[in-house]
């Protein structure tokens, strides 16, 4: 018994030494070395590959222009005293809430309506480098670059099942009825919704428009044209009421100045032909006709009061907006950047083919078991 013990306390150390021993970095510069000639073979193609890739990409350029909309005293009180409250960690809730349904931090969801992309349709643009014009709507349908593996795909898809048909896209779009798009008319809606962006700062309020396209100008013209439309729709939804209202003593005011002037009308008439006589029946009519259009003057003089004070209110209704970057157009392209593209896929392309290596050279597995196995020794 004492022997067998004495060789199984032998046999231990000599299982423990044949364990395979995590290798290091010398070990795995070595494995590389060894496989240089799969490299000079992999590297070189990927490259290739990824300029192709990276060359059949379009250029694209971005226009940013950021505004600044007035905001009233209490909700500028609001909103400083939330945007502190949020520094300390401390959700105020309503306390930006305000009368106003359309608040800054709705402005995005509101360019993504359909309605609001719908009505970038017929902007007209033209390229940098030509003078024809054209509908944003056919731009994005018949002037875009694609990729040449698009194109190809395209040519393959048209083959099968024939050419699409193109006149709902640039004849026979004649009206846009937003509650129901044709299929053309919607994946060009969904092209504009991803090329214009909308972010707004919750402190500052401050909202940021970015257009993203193939053309400078392009992206400048559509940039200038969605800053003007989204101060309109705002201006025109915070002045809805005051214009309601102005609306309506225009109308006021127009029927009591044809009541003035018909009751002025009939005094005068009267008077002219009614001087040389003293009948009080005459002096009765000519007091009534006096009273009467004293009447009508005090309503027309009131309501055009109140006119004025419906259109001062308008006036301090309609929103104010500080550009405090215009559109201009981008001189230098946004993207695509071609020489990062051959990195990242040259460094996937060399850490692929160093795991590979790893794998054939038999290092792999205790490279990434070895760790576990100090731990399990440790215990």
């Amino acid at each position: 018994m004492a022997e067998e013990i004495r060789n199984e306390q032998e046999i231990e150390p000599v299982d423990k030494s044949e364990k395979k021993e995590k290798p290091g970095f010398g070990q795995i510069w070595q494995d590389v070395k060894k496989r240089k000639r799969l490299y000079m073979i992999v590297l070189p193609l990927v490259f290739v590959l990824a300029a192709v890739y990276s060359l059949g990409k379009p250029n694209y350029y971005v226009c940013k222009v950021m505004l600044a909309p007035e905001i009233s005293g209490s909700n500028r009180s609001a909103g400083s005293l939330s945007s502190l409250a949020s520094t300390f960690g401390i959700n105020l809730g309503n306390a930006n809430t305000t009368s106003d349904a359309l608040r800054p931090d709705l402005y995005p969801e509101l360019m993504n309506s359909v309605s609001f992309l719908a009505s970038l349709f017929d902007i007209k643009v033209h390229r940098i480098k030509e003078d024809s014009t054209m509908t944003y709507y056919d731009y994005l349908l018949k002037g875009q670059k694609e990729p040449w593996w698009s194109e190809a795909q395209k040519a393959v898809l048209s083959l099968i099942f024939g050419k699409e048909d193109t006149n709902d896209a640039i004849n026979g779009r004649h009206e846009v009825n937003t509650f129901k798009l044709t299929k053309k008319q919607m994946a060009v809606a969904i092209m504009i919704g991803k090329r214009v962006m909308c972010d707004v700062d919750k402190k500052s309020y401050v909202i940021t428009i970015s257009v993203t396209d193939q053309d400078p100008l392009i992206a400048a013209t559509i940039a200038d044209s969605v800053q003007q439309k989204l101060q309109d729709f705002i201006t025109d939804y915070r002045t809805s009421k005051a214009r309601i209202d102005v609306e309506h003593y225009q109308a006021l005011e127009a029927q009591a100045k044809e009541r003035y002037e018909k009751a002025l009308s009939d005094y005068a008439y009267f008077r002219d032909h009614n001087q040389k006589i003293f009948l009080e029946s005459v002096r009765s009519q000519q007091s009534k006709l006096e009273n009467e259009l004293q009447l009508q003057q005090q309503a027309y003089m009131q309501i055009a009061a109140q006119l004025q004070l419906a259109e001062a209110k308008l006036q301090e209704e309609k929103p104010a907006f500080t550009t405090l970057q215009p559109a201009t157009v981008p001189l230098r392209k946004a993207g695509p950047s071609r020489a990062k593209i051959c990195l990242i896929w040259l460094f996937l392309a060399f850490l692929g083919t160093t795991v590979y290596v790893l794998h054939k050279e038999g290092h792999l597995i205790p490279l990434f078991m070895g760790s576990s196995d100090d731990e399990e020794e440790e215990k």
